[in-house]
């Protein structure tokens, strides 16, 4: 193996962005490409969190991306108001870009490079170019259809206005009680500054079609409805992946030789879509590896990671089959105003995708939100 070929990453979003940043500090001597099809990392995506998403070792790499926070955070459905005086966070993929090119070298970094075929031992360019590596990490995304999982859906719009909210120090993360459309329906309201507030319209619906200028309407009208009235800044949408089965085996083939981050590798948590928590361990568990990180090891390390994510999300796969196939879809809601019942605590276990034996208990006792004939042939029905 030539020392001098470069361990390529293949995908600037979170996990590629935060996996390059973690080596280059890490790892400084070990050759690092990271290959971006667009012009910046990141895309155009904000990134939310509480504080107990971010595994401790971590802590400082949140700290460099200068997030915003909020010291509260409220959660509203028709039936339920609660409000917790507990931070919640988020950053902008502005920040993502300023910290990776401030970490990697310029010859470390290509953008405006998209990616025709990976291979074990190279990544063969668009044009035709082929870079070879020492080892290849695919952290693009799904590429396409994916046949072997099945799959609920997280879309959004968000607009960003010039405005303010009455206060400014409070993130209302999830209100649910305008009219439910396409599934489970809320609005975020995220006080970016004194003058700048996000307003996203999300759903967890049974297909991922996304009319973003309908869904960019409904997000103007619920700004007016809160008083929020100002400029349109900027404007991004996403449709995230809820994984409620399928099978991992298929997923991704033992013998695969090339490695996974994010998205690609199925890292992202099952119920919410969310996958800053896992981006973050791969990422420190990656820049910490032994050895000279060649293409079998971090192929094998990445699958195996997978599986052990895939075993640990199976208490929220069935929670996502009673979601999207006991509930009516504009019933869903009372499947979450049930959990936002829970102690903080609980609730905060089950974001970061590790609640105890007690919080799956509790999550499903008293009474159900869902018929009880319903939940029983969506929880058997594999």
């Amino acid at each position: 193996m030539n020392d001098r070929l470069p361990v390529v990453i293949v995908g600037g979003g979170l996990a590629g962005a935060l996996a390059a940043v973690r080596m280059a500090q890490r790892r400084p001597d070990l050759p690092l490409l990271l290959i971006e099809a667009g012009a910046a990392i990141g895309g155009n995506h904000t990134w939310s969190f509480f504080d107990s998403d971010v595994p401790a070792p971590a802590r400082d790499l949140i700290a460099a991306l200068n997030p915003v926070r909020w010291p509260r955070h409220s959660v509203r459905f028709q039936a339920l108001a609660r409000d917790f005086d507990a931070p919640y966070n988020a950053f902008r993929a502005e920040a993502l870009d300023r910290l990776v090119r401030a970490t990697l070298t310029p010859q470390q970094l290509r953008f405006n490079t998209p990616v025709e075929r990976l291979e074990a031992d190279g990544v063969v360019l668009a044009g035709g170019e082929r870079i070879a590596a020492r080892a290849v990490i695919d952290a693009r995304g799904p590429q396409g259809a994916v046949p072997a999982l099945e799959l609920g859906w997280q879309k959004f719009v968000g607009i960003e206005f010039a405005a303010s909210v009455p206060d400014p120090q409070r993130a209302m993360v999830m209100d649910a009680t305008m009219p439910q459309i396409d599934g489970y329906r809320f609005v975020y309201v995220l006080p970016l500054a004194a003058d700048r507030v996000l307003v996203e319209d999300t759903y967890y619906a049974d297909g991922p079609a996304l009319d973003v200028e309908i869904v960019s309407e409904r997000v103007r009208t619920l700004a007016a409805e809160r008083g929020i009235a100002g400029a349109e800044l900027r404007r991004e949408s996403g449709v995230l992946p809820i994984l409620i089965g399928g099978d991992p085996q298929a997923f991704w083939p033992a013998g695969d030789p090339v490695a996974r981050l994010g998205l690609a590798g199925g890292f992202f948590h099952a119920t919410t879509g969310y996958s800053l928590r896992l981006a973050l361990l791969l990422a420190e568990e990656l820049s910490t590896l032994p050895g000279r990180l060649e293409g079998p090891q971090l192929a094998a390390w990445s699958r195996q990671r997978f599986l052990w994510h895939w075993h640990d999300m199976g208490f929220f796969r069935m929670l996502n089959r009673m979601l999207f196939r006991a509930a009516a879809p504009d019933q869903r809601h009372r499947i979450f105003a049930h959990f936002y019942r829970l102690g903080e605590d609980r609730i905060a276990r089950f974001y970061a995708g590790e609640p105890t034996l007690g919080d799956k208990l509790r999550i499903l006792s008293g009474k159900p939100p869902v018929g009880i004939a319903a939940a029983l042939k969506a929880l058997i029905r594999r």
